[in-house]
C-alpha cells in the first residue's frame, strides 16, 4: 500500500478529507509510536508508507496508556475532540492493518492489550458513542444528556457486580468514551459483587440523579441497546446476575 492509497483508506473510513486524513495519520501514528517498544516500531516501520514511517518513531522509552489517554493525545494534537479522534484513530488503525499484514499487526494488538480491541478490531462493528446515546434515549425516554448519563451510571454499577475480565470484554465492544465508567466499577471494592437488583437500582440512581421508580423503569433501556451491540457477549454477563435482574435486562430487541 502506497502513501496515497493509504490516506484514501483513511479518508474513506472516517468520512473526511485527504488532507485531514494525512493529518490525522501523522497523528496516530505518533501516539502509537509512543507505546511501542523500539523493535516493534522497527518492524512497522518497515512496512509503511516511506512518508509516514517517521512518525511511528519514538526516540524515548515506551509508555503504557489505556486507549482513553491514547484518544486524549491525539484529540489534543489535531485540536479536535475524543468522538472525533476515536472515529480517526479507528480509520487509521484500519489501514495501518492493511499496510502490515495481519501478522504483524497481531504483534501491534498483543503490546497494546485487550482494552484497545475496540480500536484495533472493530472499526466497522462498534458504534460511535453518539448511536449509542441516542439508541437509549429512543429506547427509554429522556434527553441526550440524560441517557448519556444512564448509560454510564449503569455500566459503573454493572462492573461493579461482574467479574473484572468480563468488564473488560464488554469494554472492547463499546465506544472508548464508554470505558471510563467501566473502569470505575472494575475497581470498586469486590465485596459490591455481591449487590441485589434493588441495591443495583439505588446506585444507578444516585449515580444518574433518578428516583428509584424511574431508575427501574429506564435501566431497561441500556440493557437493552447493550445486548443489541455486543450479542452473545450480552448473555455472558446476564449469567451472573440471579433471576431476581430479569426485570432490569430488557427484552431482547427485534427488528
Amino acid at each position: 500500500m502506497d502513501h496515497e492509497q493509504f490516506l484514501a483508506m483513511v479518508a474513506q473510513i472516517a468520512h473526511t478529507d485527504r488532507d485531514t486524513a494525512e493529518r490525522a495519520s501523522q497523528i496516530v501514528l505518533t501516539v502509537l509510536g509512543q507505546h511501542l517498544t523500539r523493535g516493534e516500531a522497527a518492524d512497522v516501520l518497515r512496512r509503511l508508507p516511506e512518508e509516514l514511517q517517521a512518525y511511528a518513531w519514538s526516540p524515548g522509552s515506551p509508555e503504557r496508556f489505556l486507549p482513553e489517554e491514547f484518544l486524549r493525545r491525539v484529540a489534543e494534537r489535531e485540536g479536535t475532540d475524543p468522538l472525533t479522534a476515536e472515529r480517526h484513530a479507528r480509520a487509521v488503525f484500519t489501514a495501518l492493518r492493511q499496510a502490515i499484514g495481519p501478522n504483524e499487526y497481531a504483534d501491534i494488538r498483543a503490546q497494546l492489550g485487550r482494552h484497545y480491541a475496540a480500536l484495533l478490531d472493530a472499526a466497522t462493528s462498534v458504534p460511535c458513542v453518539e448511536a449509542v446515546v441516542d439508541a437509549v434515549a429512543a429506547e427509554g425516554g429522556g434527553d441526550h444528556d440524560a441517557a448519556r448519563t444512564l448509560i454510564e451510571a449503569v455500566l459503573e454499577t454493572l462492573a461493579e457486580r461482574i467479574a473484572g475480565g468480563d468488564s473488560d470484554d464488554l469494554a472492547a465492544r463499546l465506544p472508548v468514551a464508554l470505558h471510563p465508567p467501566l473502569h470505575r466499577g472494575r475497581d470498586a471494592d469486590g465485596l459490591s459483587r455481591r449487590m441485589g437488583p434493588d441495591e443495583f437500582v439505588r446506585r444507578v440512581a444516585g449515580r444518574a440523579g433518578l428516583s428509584l421508580d424511574e431508575a427501574a423503569r429506564r435501566i431497561p433501556a441500556v440493557f437493552a441497546v447493550l445486548r443489541s451491540i455486543v450479542g452473545d457477549e450480552f448473555f455472558d454477563l446476564s449469567v451472573q446476575l440471579p433471576d431476581q435482574y430479569r426485570p432490569l435486562l430488557g427484552a431482547p430487541r427485534t427488528g
